[in-house]
């Protein structure tokens, strides 16, 4: 039984304490009373919850995320059957009415939302008696606040550039902010979280850890490209860590919050729910990709020739991450008629990383396979990319103990390799190691190279950079105009 988060049931069992029946169903939680809610130790932790749910939510790691990222960076192809919305990701013609990317915004505002509600009553939590809860415990609940809140401001500054603050004071509209004032909330918040938040040797499972803060900062230095910064903190966590010996392990519900695991958004298919079963939120407990993903199911994507070309041969992350035919499963052997589309056209190969088809023979629309966010992997390929400028041996060796590991099957590169082959091999690598979890379109736009890794698509340079800003946000927020939509839409 995992020991997880239980998000949205918790903080509406606490406001159903704590407030009138009417406060429920209130999108701004900062209109609730501190005064009558901010006084158990119980309250606190319920609160503090509530800002992970927002993950989970069908913009988020529920439906879209995992579509957005993974068809944007053509790491997918479409199937006949995909929808028109997911199409309009591949394709790159999405535009300020595309239905879904508001649900993406909405989500991390929300997120912004809950998390400020616990930061700005910092105050009335510290009123609490030491002997119902500890001044450490206080520090260590706004810590994890302040980190579930940067992520969602990355999630954010990444995707749409510069956007509003929402420092939970104002219920009016803000104009944009600009992406170095995100970036120093971000900052900030993740620099106090990494001195309160608890290690992970003694933290419940699927709560933000200390080397998570720590791991979460260096990433966002290394976008920032302050190489030094983020090599800084990776070392701080270098060797607190292991790879899991046998790849497929970190992508399968019996073996979550491993030893390479750093950070997971949670799931759990024995609380369940439907990814858009909530209104306005569609906050679920259980995801949804084993289904959209799934050969023996929707199949609504298959793996790019593009991203199944870029393996070497022998590479056992091939067999790890995708199914082809003649491959086993729990249940038997992959046909070629498994790999065929609504059309009947027959693909190379569908997802094997987060499909339950190790276990059961049918996916539905509850999985309960987390998420990695954060796993050690790519801390190590991250520090290569810190260093191989200047010290390309080094970064060759935290290469090789990522693509060495017992069941990868390769053999270690030269340690003589020059600054400019060592960053191919980061590029390979990174494409390789971590296809279809989220980071490759993020990789390749701070590279500078997303224009030749993704000719062909219809991706133009100056502006699928970034999402349109919704059309809806703009229309309602009095503080913004079409003048401050993003260049090319």
């Amino acid at each position: 039984m995992k020991n997880k988060i239980l998000i949205s049931l918790v903080f509406i069992i606490a406001l159903i304490v704590s407030c009138d029946e009417d406060a429920l169903f209130k999108n701004n939680p900062n209109e609730l009373s501190p005064e009558t809610f901010f006084a158990t130790s119980a309250q606190v932790e319920s609160a503090v919850n509530s800002a992970y749910a927002s993950l989970q939510e069908r913009g988020l790691y529920s439906r879209h995320m995992f579509f957005m990222m993974d068809n944007m960076s053509q790491e997918n192809g479409r199937n006949q059957q995909l929808e028109a919305d997911k199409v309009e990701y591949i394709q790159f013609s999405f535009n300020p009415n595309h239905v879904s990317i508001p649900l993406y915004w909405d989500a991390c505002y929300r997120g912004i939302t809950n998390c400020n509600f616990v930061i700005n009553n910092e105050e009335k939590i510290n009123e609490i008696a030491e002997t119902e809860l500890s001044g450490a415990m206080k520090a260590k609940f706004i810590g994890e606040a302040k980190f579930m809140r940067a992520m969602y401001y990355f999630f954010l500054v990444t995707r749409f550039g510069g956007v509003p603050i929402n420092d939970g004071t104002s219920t009016e509209g803000q104009p944009r902010a600009s992406v170095d004032d995100i970036y120093n909330i971000i900052i900030q918040d993740l620099t106090d979280a990494t001195t309160t938040l608890r290690s992970k040797n003694v933290e419940d499972t699927g709560r933000a850890t200390r080397e998570a803060a720590i791991a979460f900062l260096g990433k966002v230095y290394l976008f920032r490209n302050n190489k030094s910064a983020a090599l800084t903190e990776f070392e701080k966590i270098y060797g607190a860590f292991e790879l899991e010996e046998n790849f497929f392990d970190n992508f399968t519900e019996a073996n979550e919050f491993g030893k390479e695991s750093i950070f997971e958004v949670v799931y759990d298919d024995e609380i369940g729910g439907q990814p858009w079963g909530i209104p306005s939120t569609g906050t679920a407990e259980a995801g949804f990709r084993g289904q959209e993903y799934g050969l023996l199911n929707w199949f609504n994507v298959y793996i790019s020739d593009d991203l199944l070309d870029e393996f070497e041969d022998g590479d056992g992350r091939i067999q790890d991450s995708f199914y082809q035919a003649g491959d086993d499963y729990c249940c038997g052997t992959i046909q070629e008629s498994d790999l065929a589309d609504a059309s009947g056209t027959v693909r190379r190969a569908g997802w094997k990383k987060y499909q339950n088809y190790y276990a059961e023979a049918s996916e539905d629309q509850q999985s309960g396979i987390n998420f990695k966010y954060l796993r050690y992997a790519d801390v190590l390929l991250m520090m290569a990319e810190c260093v191989y400028e200047n010290d390309p041996a080094r970064a060759v060796g935290y290469i090789n103990e990522v693509r060495t590991r017992p069941s990868t099957g390769l053999a270690p590169l030269s340690t003589s390799l020059n600054s400019g082959q060592v960053f191919d091999a980061i590029v390979h690598e990174r494409k390789c190691e971590l296809a279809g979890e989220q980071v490759r379109f993020n990789d390749i736009l701070r590279w500078g190279i997303a224009d030749t890794e993704l000719a062909g698509s219809n991706f133009q340079a100056g502006k699928h950079e970034l999402l349109p800003i919704p059309q809806g946000e703009i229309n309602a927020n009095g503080a913004l105009t079409d003048a401050d939509q993003n260049p090319g839409y």
